[in-house]
């Protein structure tokens, strides 16, 4: 069991070896660097490491807290969770978690294929994703068979931002900070509107933001793309990328350009550079919204849920979490009760703001 920081550079490679032969997506999130970011703002990071044959035959990051209540690393904010183990490597999962000195390990956005995990989730859910592999003129051609109204719209809208604003800019890979700054005021302004909690009230979020947007890795790189008309952002998306995913994270837009769906033109915007890249999949994570299935080409799984040992700890970690989840679950799967609740958390902002 180490901290993130006390990794050595062998083992951070074959963390990366074991992700390489994967046959999962290479999501940034369960790369090495995204856990030494989270260790860096959240004391209570570790990864244990897992051997065999006298090698590291794998990995698995994680939070602990209160009498050994575990969490997948980042939980509330990571998409894509879960150990990296070598393909026949099968730990007993009770031994590993004692081992830990957890009672539990929560998860919420656990990775398609997690056989130690996957028997214990108590939910699967959609994640939203962009295929564009074979090139974003082909990404194009899906969107036009299937919505040909959606992308026409969507492109004279682009045309009409820039025959009134200004003149439109795409940047894919902005490094401004004061860019960066902006898209956490929308984002938190987003939140208060909604009726969600500000994601970005928490230091440890803002940090962590920060300084992935300063992280440059092959396999997690903080990116932070702007849509600009007349030199003025409009709409802004941060996330992560490896050579192979952007896994689409924070993105907002200014309300005062609602009326050209600048959210959408960034989007369309960022899967056309993350094709010229050589990136064939963008993960807009889960949760359905009506953006995602405007833009998506497809869904993959992910499983909520948590691994639990006999104890004082997984009783606390089920009176904490379930009833919540099961009440989330039943809103969810009931439409008009989801569409009640979205109204009611408007108008509550609404009110706070007022």
């Amino acid at each position: 069991m180490l901290r993130p920081e006390e990794l050595g550079e062998g083992e951070r490679e074959h963390w990366r070896e074991l992700r390489a032969r994967s046959a999962a997506p290479r999501n940034p999130f369960m790369e090495p660097e995204f856990t030494d970011v989270v260790g860096r703002v959240r004391p209570r990071a570790r990864v244990a490491v897992l051997h065999d044959g006298g090698e590291a035959a794998g990995f698995l990051p994680y939070e602990r807290g209160p009498l050994g209540q575990g969490r997948a690393i980042g939980l509330g904010v990571s998409d894509c969770q879960g150990a990296v183990l070598r393909r026949d490597l099968t730990p007993d999962l009770h031994e590993l978690l004692r081992a830990c000195s957890l009672s539990s390990f929560a998860f919420d956005n656990l990775e398609a294929g997690q056989g130690l995990f996957v028997p214990c989730a108590a939910d699967e859910h959609a994640t939203y994703v962009i295929d564009v592999e074979k090139g974003y003129e082909a990404y194009e051609d899906v969107l036009r068979d299937r919505s040909p109204k959606f992308l026409k719209t969507t492109l004279a809208k682009e045309r009409r931002l820039g025959r009134r604003a200004g003149d439109v800019r795409f940047v894919f890979d902005e490094r401004d900070p004061a860019a960066l700054r902006t898209l956490m005021e929308w984002k938190s302004a987003q939140y208060r509107r909604t009726g969600r909690r500000d994601r970005f009230a928490q230091e440890w979020i803002t940090r962590l933001v920060a300084r992935l947007a300063e992280t440059r890795a092959p396999g997690c790189t903080g990116t932070l793309s702007v849509l600009y008309a007349d030199g003025r952002p409009v709409a802004a998306h941060f996330g992560l990328r490896s050579a192979t995913v952007l896994a689409c994270w924070f993105p907002a837009y200014d309300p005062d350009f609602a009326k050209y769906s600048p959210g959408l033109v960034l989007h369309l915007r960022m899967a056309e550079a993350a094709a010229a890249e050589g990136i064939g999949l963008l993960d807009m994570g889960r949760g359905p919204a009506e953006y995602k299935d405007s833009l998506k080409t497809g869904e993959m799984p992910v499983y909520e849920g948590a691994a639990t040992r006999v104890g004082a700890g997984a009783a606390l970690h089920w009176l904490g979490r379930e009833p919540a989840r099961r009440a989330h679950g039943f809103v969810r799967d009931r439409p008009r009760l989801a569409s009640l609740a979205a109204r009611t958390l408007r108008s509550a902002g609404r009110l706070r703001q007022s």
